[in-house]
């Protein structure tokens, strides 16, 4: 099995086969997504998660509509193309108002140049509808595992966290017309190869249109950091990690696929090994800095620091450094999806 290979020269085949199998497919393009991370407050308390609701130790916050409506000025400005609304999952009417809104706003203000990314957790299916029609056309929900018995393992036992429902929500996205993303956690407590062959087949099967998905990463305030010493080195979880996004992208050659911060954690040119192995998509955070250190799904969370001119700077020359297009003003839809819809 590739994911256990540990041969030098094959590793190295796997991932030049996946940066060919790219630059074929979807060229040497980079698409940039500015991240807004509007709130850390969340009805749930999944074991691994810095922002789960039982952490007494988060500063909660929760961005005021012009402070969203800003943010994503910003990345307009930037010629980014396209930005990502993200926050901890929270189900009311009020919230559900206010995003369809805030998306309405948004695409008012900026012409509709900009593209739109909602990763807000699980919802209704009225939900998700009223956001597509609003303007959103992009969806990002984690499944973190396509193991029943593991899902359960990484979460609490009761309705507001059911492996069900996550795979329910999935289908209403897909057929409220979003492209569909998904993504998983590797190197979690109890898991094993298996589950991640299980995971790349379980995102094909289900036919994604985009992934993201990272190495786990302990946050101490959270049920998980107990498995601290147990876990793979954080090398292994990396090098893993490299593996699952270039069998990805030979499974699936015309999908996008983010390289994620938690790579950074790990690396300092973590992001940039991923967008050379089969990656496309970069997230660069347009967040207000005085809240960035309160959205730490995980320790060490690179470039909490930074703000948003900056990261907008770095992602720039670090792209140059490893030979990657960035491509401005652009939505950088998934050509999978595209593929699809000509069918």
């Amino acid at each position: 099995m590739l994911l256990l290979n540990s041969k030098e020269d094959e590793y190295t085949q796997l991932l030049r086969t996946a940066s060919e199998i790219k630059n074929k497919h979807v060229g040497n393009i980079v698409y940039l997504r500015g991240l807004i991370e509007f709130s850390n407050i969340c009805s749930k308390n999944c074991y691994y998660c810095g922002i789960r609701k039982s952490n007494k130790k988060v500063q909660r916050y929760n961005l005021t509509d012009e402070e969203i409506i800003s943010a994503a000025n910003f990345a307009l400005q930037h010629n980014y193309g396209s930005i990502v609304l993200q926050s901890g999952e929270v189900q009311s009417k009020v919230f559900s108002k206010r995003i369809e809104s805030l998306i309405k706003a948004i695409k008012r203000t900026s012409d509709n140049k900009l593209g739109i990314t909602l990763s807000c957790g699980e919802q209704s299916e009225e939900t998700y509808k009223r956001w597509f029609d609003a303007g959103a056309h992009r969806y990002l929900l984690r499944i973190e595992t396509s193991n029943k018995e593991l899902y359960d393992k990484i979460h609490p036992s009761d309705s507001l966290h059911s492996f069900e429902n996550r795979l329910e929500c999935i289908h209403f996205l897909k057929k409220c017309g979003y492209q569909i993303g998904t993504g998983i956690m590797i190197g979690l407590p109890f898991q094993c190869i298996e589950d991640l062959a299980d995971d790349l087949l379980f995102m094909k099967d289900i036919d994604i249109d985009m992934c993201g998905m990272g190495p786990f990463l302990i946050h101490n305030e959270t049920p998980f950091a107990q498995y601290d010493d147990s876990l793979l080195p954080l090398n292994e979880r990396f090098e893993l990690t490299l593996k699952m996004i270039a069998l990805l992208r030979i499974m699936m050659p015309d999908i996008n696929i983010a390289s994620t911060t938690a790579l950074q954690a790990i690396d300092k040119i973590g992001r940039e090994k991923a967008i050379q192995v089969g990656a496309n998509i970069i997230m660069p955070n347009v967040t207000p800095g005085i809240y960035r250190n309160n959205y730490k799904l995980y320790e060490n969370k690179p470039c909490t620091d930074e703000d948003a001119v900056e990261c907008s700077s770095c992602i720039e020359i670090r792209m140059k450094l490893v030979g990657a297009e960035i491509a401005y003003g652009k939505w950088g839809d998934s050509m999978h999806f595209k593929q699809k819809k000509n069918i």
